[in-house]
């Protein structure tokens, strides 16, 4: 029995070895992961209240690109960015009062949420 055990968990190891490794997210992925959406979010609200001042989708790919994801990463912080488009895109057709103030609140958003990844993360 103990011997039976004991090439069980012999096979398992050998089995869990051959699994590839999995990438660790760095601490701060949830906060880039939001940012993105919020950047999305504002790619959306910016235009349909007559402001083109950024370009929210640029202003995303290089955030992306300097932080140098891996595959799985990047695709997960585009993802976040087209859900904070699609969420906003759903119910704002026009510049209402609603969607203003949402604009705000999510520029303010942005700024701290980019602020809190620079003052805890950056090297």
């Amino acid at each position: 029995m103990r011997i039976q055990l004991r090439a069980i968990l012999f096979a398992l190891l050998l089995a869990l070895g051959a699994l590839p490794v999995l990438a660790i997210d760095p601490p701060y992925q949830r906060q880039m992961e939001r940012l993105s959406e919020i950047m999305g979010s504002l790619y959306f609200l910016q235009p349909l209240c007559g402001s083109t001042e950024v370009d929210w989708r640029a202003q995303a790919g290089d955030l992306i690109a300097l932080d140098q994801p891996d595959e799985e990463r990047r695709q997960r912080l585009a993802g976040a960015f087209n859900t904070g488009y699609t969420a906003y895109a759903r119910f704002h057709r026009s510049c209402t009062p609603a969607a203003r103030e949402a604009l705000d609140r999510l520029l303010r958003e942005a700024e701290r949420t980019a602020r809190d990844i620079h003052n805890r993360f950056a090297e």
